[in-house]
């Protein structure tokens, strides 16, 4: 009882309504952040990869947009392994603005391990990322961020007039549609970089993989209110883009892990069960009618190639219904330590109760 209680306070500590107006609560102190009125709004992640030319103009046209809305800010640049001396430009950044975080890798690992990196030092209510090419406005933020106060937890900003090459809208395209169809969540524009999350968001969820794309599916089957609005997209202006055609197989392959993940994760014997009981059933049809046969004197029966199969369905089907088991014992164990407060979207209690902690 202790435990849940406990676990019931954390989360309405992590759940209070924020706004974007000044305020003097303290909140406790997160990497990278300090207590009371210095404490970020907003976090913006930035991962990097070969941008050189890209960097100071980026940082300026941010410093602009947030000095002119007064938000208390952070930026935090990934430098995901560039080799083209985007470090030093970072390193520039770092010592001119206070407000400036630099993680570098090791090496190139992706922009999915770039973006959790950032996540986990973040120290702002609000998360916002977005692509280091000098394509995403900068000034969409503060629309973004009305639309988080409407009471939504993730905004995607749909670049409306893309511009990029007729090859990239068209793949994207594609893959927006499968998307859409796959999943019941309308949206135009699920590989836009430009994107808000309140921090409660990103904290439920488990980024791996190339994943990154698909966060906001993530939140809408987490229970997460998802919306997107249309922003301003500007051509690239220096270096050259690091994604082509050849991601289309692997965003469907991630795309079809998160579906299987929401379907099936908590429940693997509904997915294997049902295939392995369908195998099973079939075979053993099969096998009562060749029985059947048997009796009847249509014989012999040892050579026909319909016994093989049936015996074979048999198997199979009974090999499938193990795996699943084998899965919903793993899943057991996993959600004896799973928080069940994963999915709450907040908690209230009476005042009696809340004297009793006092």
């Amino acid at each position: 009882e202790q435990r849940r209680t406990g676990g019931a306070e954390a989360y309405m500590r992590s759940t209070v309504e924020f706004s974007f107006e000044q305020t003097d609560e303290t909140v406790d102190e997160r990497q990278g952040a300090v207590k009371g009125s210095d404490r970020p709004q907003l976090s913006i992640v930035i991962p990097v990869y070969n941008e050189v030319d890209n960097l100071l103009p980026l940082h300026g046209r941010i410093q602009e947009v947030m000095q002119e809305h007064g938000y208390r800010w952070e930026v935090i640049y990934v430098n995901d392994g560039s080799t083209d001396g985007s470090d030093a430009v970072l390193s520039d950044l770092l010592r001119q603005d206070e407000r400036v975080t630099v993680v570098t890798q090791r090496r190139n690992f992706g922009k999915s391990l770039a973006l959790a990196a950032g996540f986990s030092l973040a120290a702002g209510e609000v998360i916002v990322t977005m692509d280091g090419d000098l394509q995403d406005e900068p000034g969409e933020i503060p629309r973004m961020l009305a639309r988080l106060d409407d009471g939504y937890d993730v905004v995607i900003g749909w670049r409306q007039a893309r511009r990029d090459s007729l090859a990239k809208r068209a793949a994207s395209w594609v893959a927006n549609t499968v998307t859409k169809l796959a999943t019941g969540l309308d949206v135009h524009d699920m590989n836009s970089g430009l994107k808000a999350y309140r921090r409660v968001c990103i904290e439920k969820l488990v980024l791996y993989g190339d994943m990154h794309r698909y966060l906001p599916i993530m939140a809408h089957f987490a229970g997460f209110r998802v919306t997107e609005i249309p922003v301003a997209h500007h051509e690239r202006r220096f270096g050259r883009s690091k994604y082509g055609l050849e991601r289309l197989p692997h965003g469907g392959l991630d795309l079809l892990t998160v579906i299987f993940l929401h379907q099936y994760g908590r429940r693997p014997l509904h997915l294997f069960g049902g295939g392995g009981l369908l195998l099973l059933t079939t075979g053993f049809f099969i096998n009562l009618w060749l029985t059947i046969q048997w009796f009847l004197g249509n014989r012999p029966i040892g050579d026909r190639p319909l016994l093989l199969l049936g015996v074979l369905l048999m198997l199979i089907g009974f090999q499938t219904i193990t795996v699943g088991l084998v899965a919903e014992l793993l899943v057991s164990f996993i959600q004896r330590v799973e928080d069940p407060l994963t999915v709450t979207a907040s908690v209230e209690r009476g005042t009696s109760f809340r004297r009793s902690l006092e």
